[in-house]
């Protein structure tokens, strides 16, 4: 599985207060982890069979590229409405990490 291109390069060191990281550090830290959350749905639906060539188009290479934008946009669209809840959880370790605290 590919990381996104926007993981952030570095660690986003909270403030002197502790405080969570400005505005819009905590803005890149969730657009990460919904990247994040819509790479493992769109995993989970290529192993379900979701997008899988049927025929429909013709068949060939073209129809299972076709098949790969189709189950990565259901996947990003999933984690932008909620997903399983794995956006959040990723976000909260990521912002407990800029902390240098343990999420657990």
């Amino acid at each position: 599985m590919m990381l996104p291109a926007s993981l952030p390069q570095g660690p986003i060191a909270p403030d002197a207060t502790g405080r969570d990281p400005p505005g819009d550090d905590v803005e890149r830290l969730r657009r990460v982890a919904r990247e994040l959350e819509a790479s493992f749905l769109s995993e989970m639906l290529k192993q379900a069979g979701f997008g899988a060539g049927r025929g429909t188009l013709g068949g060939g290479a073209g129809e299972e590229q076709f098949g790969s934008f189709l189950r990565a946009e259901h996947a990003r669209a999933l984690a932008e409405r909620g997903g399983i809840g794995l956006a959040e959880q990723l976000f909260e370790a990521l912002v407990a990490r800029t902390r240098g605290t343990d999420p657990a």
